[in-house]
């Protein structure tokens, strides 16, 4: 069974840093993109940062110059640094990723979520 295990989440005062990661595990052939999600109290999930297996980025336009997103393919792991934190990047992050469960149907992708880490920063 294919699970997705974030950690790295926590308080942090205004201007730190933190680095969240998610780990993949169980049987799979591959992974596609990875990204990081996060939901603030009230809102909707919003997109955070995306990559590809190939390493390219992509970054909502608020975190832009301040957060970083990396993989380790090898160890199945997405990386997101987070510097210069503000406290509206106070949210739960959830790690999302696209599993290709069969490589003989490697064009059948399979999206999972991780249960998410806290992230709140204090002014």
């Amino acid at each position: 069974q294919v699970q997705l295990v974030e950690s790295g989440g926590g308080l942090m005062q205004a201007g730190g840093s933190l680095k969240l990661s998610c780990a993949g595990s169980g049987t799979f052939f591959s992974i596609n993109g990875m990204g990081w999600y996060r939901q603030a109290p009230g809102k909707q999930r919003e997109l955070v940062a995306y990559i590809t297996s190939g390493g390219s980025t992509n970054y909502a336009d608020p975190v832009k110059g301040r957060f970083t997103i990396s993989r380790d393919n090898a160890k199945n792991t997405v990386y997101l640094q987070m510097n210069k934190l503000k406290p509206e990047d106070t949210a739960v992050y959830y790690c999302n990723a696209e599993f290709i469960i069969d490589g003989s149907r490697w064009w059948v992708p399979s999206d999972y979520w991780g249960r998410g880490t806290q992230v709140t920063v204090s002014s």
